[in-house]
């Protein structure tokens, strides 16, 4: 099954005669390369770069530190997946605060935090709603299900963002080199491959969807190492089984009755203009930044000595961080990109020492 994808891809890179770099955007196929092995597969001159698609990694330290804010007001409880608990902000994270008194709770979906509202209406329940196009629906339908039936406690603190600005971002930063981007399957499933298509064509950069599989990555690189070989720059799909060009229709039109495009503030990037998503003014009464707009909140300050921004722009590797593996580590995290289960820092870490050969790639 993959000898076929890894000849090809030699002599695909044999033809085009120079290096052809490739960002794997998503964090799940930062995490399965290693797991698999895959990158010490690709042929010489291939590399790849992992960008910015974890959603937690890109979540910036003002975030947390309102989280943390409201999780201390009283009468409040707070809901989050768990990705969420260590990451650290200006003076604790949510995990410090939880040891500390606050009511800060771990669900595995937005409707366990929704349904916790309606079990306590004497309680505010606040659900911390960060994630990509992926898990904006589910969030969304919460909402429009709270103020449905009458579910006032229920609010969500918004920071959604959406994936082809920051593509386009790092392209025109020119910070590093990228030939060609391995598009997110979940996101995708979503959206649809449509949405890649302004990069294509106004950026000139190739663009592949791909599955999760090892065989999925592989034939996506093959794919894109084909665009370039033959000058081409176009949005494909590897991944047809779950991903057609339009998307899920139904959840699209969800997001778009609730939510307004906005700019977003990304860890490590900056503001990035159209990439985020707030709440329209119908759902007030569910905004949670609305709702706590008047805390005070400390001057937000990044770990000292991370470089989880440069890695989340995919201009250093975690092992090049002074702090990776001595200070920071899964178990005592300096940074997101060690935190969450799909960051680069924490792949490294998981990987790294038996795909020594792999990581210049």
């Amino acid at each position: 099954m993959m000898k076929k994808p890894i000849e090809s891809m030699a002599a695909l890179s044999e033809q085009l005669g120079r290096p052809a770099r490739f960002m794997e955007v998503c964090g799940t196929h930062t995490m399965a390369a290693f797991r698999t092995g895959l990158r010490s597969l690709l042929p010489e001159g291939v590399s790849l770069i992992s960008g910015p698609g974890c959603p937690v990694c890109v979540t910036t330290t003002s975030y947390i530190d309102k989280a943390v804010a409201i999780a201390g007001t009283a009468g409040t409880s707070v809901y989050t997946f768990g990705d969420m608990l260590k990451v650290p902000g200006t003076e604790s994270s949510l995990e410090q605060a939880r040891a500390g008194g606050s009511d800060v709770n771990i669900v595995y979906s937005p409707i366990d935090a929704l349904d916790a509202a309606k079990a306590h209406p004497d309680i505010r329940t606040v659900f911390l709603g960060v994630g990509f196009e992926t898990t904006t629906p589910t969030v969304g339908w919460t909402i429009r299900k709270a103020k449905e039936d009458g579910v006032g406690n229920y609010s969500v603190l918004c920071a959604h963002k959406t994936i082809p600005e920051a593509m386009t971002v790092l392209l025109e930063s020119g910070d590093v080199a990228i030939d060609g981007f391995m598009c997110p399957g979940h996101v995708s499933v979503i959206t649809g491959s449509q949405i890649y298509e302004p990069i294509s064509r106004d950026q000139g950069v190739p663009c592949v969807v791909a599955g999760f599989e090892i065989g999925d990555m592989a034939s996506a690189i093959e794919m894109l190492l084909k665009q370039i070989v033959q000058n081409r720059s176009a949005v494909e799909i590897q991944y047809t089984r779950s991903v057609t060009r339009t998307g899920n229709a139904a959840a699209q039109e969800l997001c778009n009755a609730l939510f307004d495009k906005s700019d977003a503030q990304w860890r490590g990037i900056g503001t990035i203009p159209g990439s985020g998503l707030k709440l329209k003014d119908e759902f007030a009464e569910h905004d949670a930044g609305r709702i706590f707009a008047d805390l005070e909140l400390p001057e937000p300050v990044a770990p000292k000595g991370c470089m989880c921004g440069d890695v989340l722009r995919g201009t250093s590797r975690p092992t090049d961080c002074p702090l990776f593996r001595e200070e920071c580590s899964p178990s005592n995290p300096v940074g997101p990109c060690m935190v969450s289960s799909e960051g680069t820092c924490a792949a490294y870490f998981k990987y790294g020492e038996t795909l020594e050969g792999s990581l210049s790639r």
